[in-house]
């Protein structure tokens, strides 16, 4: 019932947001006479700002067009490699007409980032994507807006996203031999259980994993997310944010965590700060500083930007990872796609080196909770291990920013070429010995 009201609300204001945005530009638009008065820029900016408020913000787009690779500029394509019912597999590929350059792309390491389902899309990885996109062949996990998924399609569980990404990872070492995989946030969880699991099966695992800012141990250094799980029981959660997909979207019926709910969340953990940068955004408009109007306003067509999630995924990854930590304590049992239960041992991978990042000041995923996983990896040689704390960084700051860009990115790019040698090198010695 609540996700029904919502939408009704939302249809009621979607012409006075119209109304907002056309008034607003009445006032800002030279030739019109209302322009002329005393108070026009005041208005136009009032009017802009209830029109952000009150319009419904949809999945953005990537729109990344091109890159600098060594001082050269590469084209992007976009495409969907894998489509799966609850999510894409995007492939970043990239063109170029300049032979050096084409030799080096052609030589640079595959990466799958496994972009996170907690509400926001997965463009919100764009400056991760960005980056990596100048030194690697980049491919990123798109998961669809449950709404948008009929019941046809059936179920979605914790189990299938870390099916999918067992799938995607095979799907990329078939067709280039091997590849990296990084995860930020929430899959940190979902991707070692995929190796996890390939490893015990004795399947090729990825040359490397890079784990940024994921509740690996959600019970390290708690944050307020860690705290709201711990607090409430499971019945709670099932009782108070599910809700049925309402018969205006093609998956009506399906049983969701609604994004308008996980967006309350959001904006609710810091108020203050979200009253006071809408504020500055209608001041920037008064005083004409476009470049500061506009970054307000990628951010929040961003930030505002939310997905449903499926009911069963969403509350299996509160009772796995957050209330009984199934992971850490050994007693995690994912079911393959044949249906049979598997337990999940991260001890049992060596041939996958792994990365775990933090953020000094992350107030999601706190201190402590990414490096759980070298203390779970006792397989992987001690020389293959690595953590880094990105000192001043947040949880965004760790794959967003410059500090990303400058103090992070170099030291991921330098991991994965380390591990690409090091394959390269066992290759040669196969070789040579047979």
């Amino acid at each position: 019932m609540l996700y029904t009201l919502y939408e009704t609300q939302r249809s009621l204001m979607e012409p006075f947001a119209d109304l907002a945005q056309a008034t607003a530009k009445l006032y800002s638009n030279p030739l019109s006479p209302l322009s002329q008065t005393q108070f026009a820029q005041r208005m136009s900016a009032g009017y802009e700002l209830l029109y952000r408020l009150g319009k419904d913000y949809e999945k953005p787009e990537f729109g990344i067009r091109t890159v600098d690779v060594d001082g050269v500029g590469v084209a992007i394509h976009e495409r969907i490699e894998i489509d799966k019912p609850f999510c894409e597999l995007r492939r970043f590929k990239r063109f170029s007409d300049d032979p050096a350059t084409l030799a080096k792309l052609k030589d640079q390491p595959v990466v799958l980032i496994v972009a996170p389902l907690s509400g926001h899309y997965a463009t919100l990885l764009r400056d991760t994507v960005r980056t990596m996109l100048t030194g690697h062949k980049v491919y990123i996990t798109d998961w669809k807006n449950a709404r948008m998924v009929p019941m046809s399609e059936g179920e979605f569980h914790l189990d299938d996203y870390v099916n999918y990404v067992q799938e995607f990872i095979r799907h990329l070492q078939a067709t280039y031999g091997n590849c990296h995989v990084m995860s930020v946030c929430q899959p940190t969880v979902p991707v070692l259980a995929a190796v996890s699991l390939m490893a015990s099966r004795g399947e090729a695992t990825p040359l490397s994993m890079t784990m940024m800012g994921g509740p690996i141990d959600a019970r390290r250094s708690p944050t307020a997310v860690n705290n709201l799980a711990t607090q409430r029981s499971f019945e709670w959660f099932e009782n108070n944010v599910i809700y049925r997909v309402p018969s205006n979207f093609p998956g009506a019926g399906r049983r969701v965590y609604p994004g308008f709910l996980q967006h309350t969340g959001f904006v609710a953990m810091n108020p203050d700060r979200h009253a006071t940068s809408h504020y500055d955004y209608f001041k920037n408009l008064i005083k004409g500083d476009d470049a500061s109007a506009e970054a307000h306003r990628k951010f929040y067509d961003e930030y505002n930007a939310v997905l449903d999630m499926d009911a069963d995924y969403y509350l299996e990854t509160i009772r796995t990872v957050f209330q009984d930590y199934s992971l850490v304590n050994g007693t995690w049992d994912v079911r393959s796609p044949e249906g049979t239960p598997e337990r999940v041992r991260p001890q049992d991978i060596t041939g996958t080196a792994l990365l775990t990042i933090e953020g000094e000041l992350d107030d999601i995923s706190g201190s402590g909770q990414t490096e759980a996983a070298q203390g779970l990896c006792t397989g992987v040689p001690a020389d293959s291990r690595h953590h880094l704390e990105v000192k001043g960084a947040g949880h965004y700051g760790i794959f967003s920013g410059r500090r990303w860009r400058e103090l992070v990115y170099p030291q991921v790019r330098d991991f994965i070429l380390a591990q690409q040698a090091a394959a390269a090198q066992r290759a040669r010695r196969a070789r040579n010995a047979a």
